[in-house]
């Protein structure tokens, strides 16, 4: 039922994150370094986890044990973040952080595997630049009428 990847996060360590399991089994060899990793699934509860968020909500043990926080740039695979640090100027400046469950770029519209990085990453960095409790609590309200959208489709 749950899955766990390796992710980075803070001061860029690793930490395994975990999550609903939506998608096929595969070897880890293959979505460690693949976007998606296998094909979606069909099947319609794994589509409501997914575009709900709910599949995500494990990562409160994640949060728990202080590998995350509430608010934060999303973690990324090892493999990723390290091509990204070598493609992207700042990307790794994202790391001076905790890595967080929602961010500034998600609640911009920019989750998922077809948004650009280059985005993702000035939003994460204007998120670290700018933190405030207050800018947090305004992501986390961003992200409860988001999630709620999306559910209500």
């Amino acid at each position: 039922v749950l899955v766990r990847q390796q992710r980075v996060g803070l001061d860029g360590r690793r930490f395994a994150i975990l999550k609903f399991r939506t998608l096929p089994t595969a070897p880890e060899e293959r979505t460690d370094v693949e976007w998606s990793g296998v094909d979606r699934i069909d099947d319609p509860l794994a589509r409501l986890l997914r575009a709900t968020s709910i599949d995500e909500l494990p990562q409160l043990w994640n949060v728990v044990r202080g590998d995350m926080s509430l608010v934060g740039p999303r973690p990324e695979r090892p493999h990723f973040d390290e091509t990204f640090r070598a493609r992207y100027a700042g990307y790794g400046d994202r790391h001076r952080v905790p890595a967080g469950l929602t961010g500034l770029a998600q609640v911009n519209g920019l989750r998922g595997d077809g948004t650009p990085l280059e985005e993702r990453t000035r939003f994460d960095n204007v998120y670290v630049e700018r933190w405030s409790l207050r800018t947090d609590l305004e992501i986390l309200a961003r992200t409860v009428t988001a999630v709620l959208k999306r559910s209500g489709r």
